[in-house]
């Protein structure tokens, strides 16, 4: 079989990359050693669409890419008959901690023009009264003596109204998938991949798992937790400067208290003063995930394809107890709803989308956690990329730029390098 591209990885970002691709006039292949689009880690994303990141790039790519999110049908091009996501706006709030003041972030809002406020303390609790404002820093495990004192004082937030969620991060996959479908894409699920093959210096295509080969002088490494090992079959991870490997994370679904329900406009929250984030879901539940505090352990995983899917009593236990700080009407559930998921995340938090030392062999990796929001802008980043490639330009030398039709300001693809000294960000999911 040959093909023009190769895209290894059918999450969100992969689904992304393979409809720019296809609708760009190229014959793409899409491989994922899953059952369905966005069954990999995409299907355990918050999908949460929001601009708070450390860096001015990673904020425009969000800025530039919320409109297609929010207009997801006409972004698309096409109507999915197994259904489509849906784009719920809620606002977001960032509670501004000791260990995050959310000002680098205000600054680089000011400068695009996001709206956003400032809310005091009282202004939080009178706009969403179900939250507590109190200060808890710093982030605690349970077993601390000191998880369950009071409050050492109180918190402002920074808000924006423009935020929100897809309602469905495995649905949205699906509909990427089935767009580039639509524009001539094949998919080979249930397929591994098992030789990048090259003749040294250049791609020449795959070899899947059973010895079938597919050619194509290009192949797109979007293999989520899997992209490390892909990246070493390729030859190429000992040039990157930036490591990303596969982090086990847990998230959950839990009761909504009153107040807090989708029909209370309630926001997506960041709370790195408790360690946490949640946000509502239809149904009156939400859903909850961590932030990596200094004092929880990250569990790396050497093989994404060994690793425990239960979720364990003690990090449920901790996430639980911690929500029930931030809001004092939230009764803790008897048992766990969640699951465990795999993230492909960086030194830094801060992806790679970028080419590499062999020709026609490109990469967004480092995605998990926070890059479901900028999947289309990643997916047009990795088509610029490949253009420039093919022009003889050199990205390594001389970055390509991206001037976003929403702010008018140019993103420089080139922040996003493999062989970039790691960037100061957060330090966390919040990138």
């Amino acid at each position: 079989m040959k093909t023009d591209v190769v895209v290894i990885g059918a999450g969100v970002i992969g689904g992304a990359v393979a409809f720019e691709l296809a609708k760009s006039g190229r014959s793409v292949v899409i491989v994922d050693k899953g059952s369905a689009a966005g069954a990999g880690s995409t299907s355990a994303s918050s999908a949460i669409i929001r601009f708070s990141y450390s860096t001015l790039d990673a904020v425009l790519m969000a800025w530039e890419s919320a409109p297609k999110w929010e207009n997801w049908s006409d972004y698309l091009g096409v109507v999915d008959p197994d259904g489509m996501a849906k784009f719920i706006r809620t606002g977001y709030l960032v509670y501004r901690t000791q260990g995050y003041s959310g000002e680098a972030v205000r600054k680089i809002w000011e400068e695009i023009g996001i709206p956003h406020e400032i809310l005091s303390a009282d202004q939080l609790r009178k706009k969403f009264p179900a939250l507590d404002a109190g200060s808890y820093w710093p982030p605690k495990k349970i077993d601390d003596p000191a998880f369950g004192d009071d409050a050492v004082g109180e918190l402002s937030g920074l808000y924006d109204p423009l935020s929100g969620f897809m309602d469905d991060p495995m649905l949205a996959a699906h509909n990427y998938v089935y767009a580039a479908k639509h524009h001539g894409a094949e998919t080979r699920f249930k397929s591994e991949v098992v030789s990048i093959d090259n003749d040294g210096k250049r791609i020449t295509g795959v070899t899947l798992l059973g010895g079938e080969k597919i050619e194509a002088a290009i192949v797109v490494n979007v293999a989520g937790p899997h992209a490390s090992k892909i990246n070493r079959m390729a030859g190429v991870a000992d040039e990157m400067n930036i490591r990303h490997r596969p982090l086990r994370q847990e998230v959950y679904v839990a009761p909504a208290p009153n107040g807090f329900k989708l029909e209370d406009d309630a926001p997506v929250v960041a709370d790195l003063d408790t360690g946490i984030y949640f946000r509502p879901h239809p149904g009156g539940t939400l859903n909850l995930g961590g932030t990596e505090p200094a004092c929880d352990e990250l569990h790396w995983v050497e093989d994404a394809d060994d690793w425990r899917q239960e979720t364990t009593v003690e990090i449920w236990e901790t996430m639980m107890l911690r929500l029930a700080r931030r809001m004092p009407d939230f009764g803790v559930p008897v048992s766990p709803s969640g699951i465990g998921a795999l993230y492909d995340a960086t030194d830094d938090w801060v992806p790679i989308y970028d080419r590499s030392s062999l020709d026609g062999f490109f990469m967004a990796c480092g995605t998990s956690g926070n890059q479901f929001k900028n999947a289309p802008l990643a997916a047009i980043f990795i088509r610029l990329l490949i253009e420039a490639a093919e022009a003889g330009k050199n990205h390594d030398d001389e970055p390509v730029r991206y001037v976003g039709p929403r702010s008018g300001k140019e993103i420089n693809i080139g922040s996003f390098s493999r062989l970039r000294q790691a960037l100061v960000t957060s330090g966390t999911v919040m990138g």
